[in-house]
């Protein structure tokens, strides 16, 4: 394999975590990470710190708006501590029906808000580490009460990373200014990564009088593997119900129309409305699957995975239970 550092997904907070983060430090996987969809990013990973000693283990992605930036520092600051440096803050804003309806989180501006969130965060590790003392001011939040009872004071590990998703230009940017990685939505292509993620992340860290190189850039593409030709089917498939899903969201369609297919953009969003699921999977094409998915055999998948994104991305998230680096069976 190349220079690339292979991922892999945690499940939630279950007795699988163990056994799943266990398993990828033997493997050779270098990171793991948890993700906050049906169960709370944050508590998989003290489980899969305690049984591990050398990969990294982050949230990708635990949401931004649901906390305060002092509650993310908090648990970011204690992993960091927990995991002896190997912690990684992965954030993300979530869409504005979910922070709205499911949440009951005020929306407003979410790029500017994740801004401050990252500041924030960076400028609460300070007062941890008792380089500053609180005082943040912003236009979505204002921090300025810390005593020493409520200070968890400093660790061996303060420079905690911190990971953004992003899609939109905005926050690619922000990624490159002032993040230390970026991790890219499975509504991604290879061909979408290199000519418009890439070039979007190194202007922002132009800005910030930063390098691309100061950035991971984090890929997690839809695979599909098997071990026979039924399993490879099944996969396809389900994949592609996973396309037209994201494919309905408007917010994606800059990824279709790069491709010139927004028109099945604009038809997979109508289809979404009125709930019409598998008529939507029949409307992406096996060309639309094989531009999206990494397809290949478990013993030819991280060959595909560097066919696909080595030179775009520092990291992907491949499949564990298919996968193993160390080259055993």
């Amino acid at each position: 394999m190349s220079d690339l550092t292979l991922d892999a997904n945690l499940p939630r907070l279950s007795t699988e975590v163990v056994e799943a983060a266990v398993a990828a430090e033997e493997r050779g996987f270098d990171g793991v990470w948890t993700h906050e969809t049906d169960g709370d990013a944050f508590l998989p990973v003290p489980l899969a710190a305690e049984h591990t000693d050398r990969i990294e283990i982050g949230t990708r992605i635990a949401l931004a708006f649901t906390r305060s930036p002092m509650v993310l520092a908090y648990q970011a600051w204690d992993l960091a501590r927990y995991s002896d440096g190997r912690f990684v803050l992965g954030l993300g804003t979530q869409v504005k029906g979910h922070n709205e309806r499911r949440f009951d989180v005020e929306w407003a501006a979410p790029g500017p808000r994740l801004r401050e969130v990252v500041e924030a965060l960076r400028h609460v590790f300070e007062v941890f580490q008792g380089e500053a003392e609180l005082d943040f001011e912003g236009e979505h939040y204002s921090l300025s009460l810390m005593t020493e009872t409520f200070n968890p004071g400093p660790i061996d590990h303060p420079d905690v990373p911190i990971h953004i998703a992003g899609i939109n230009e905005y926050n690619l940017r922000l990624a490159g200014e002032l993040c230390d990685g970026l991790a890219m939505h499975p509504f991604n292509t290879p061909a979408y990564a290199e000519d418009v993620i890439t070039p979007t992340v190194a202007e922002g860290a132009d800005r910030g009088d930063r390098s691309l190189t100061d950035v991971e850039l984090s890929a997690a593409p839809f695979v599909v593997t098997g071990r026979d030709d039924e399993e490879l089917a099944a996969q396809r498939e389900a994949v592609r119900r996973q396309i037209a899903f994201y494919g309905s969201t408007r917010t994606y369609h800059d990824v279709l129309a790069h491709h010139g297919w927004e028109g099945i953009g604009e038809e997979l969003h109508e289809l979404s409305t009125d709930g019409q699921w598998d008529a939507m999977a029949d409307l992406v094409t096996d060309e639309m699957l094989s531009t999206f998915a990494i397809e290949a055999r478990p013993s030819e998948l991280l060959a595909a995975v560097e066919d696909a994104y080595g030179g775009i991305a520092d990291r992907v998230v491949v499949p564990l239970q298919h996968v193993d680096p160390s080259g055993g069976a």
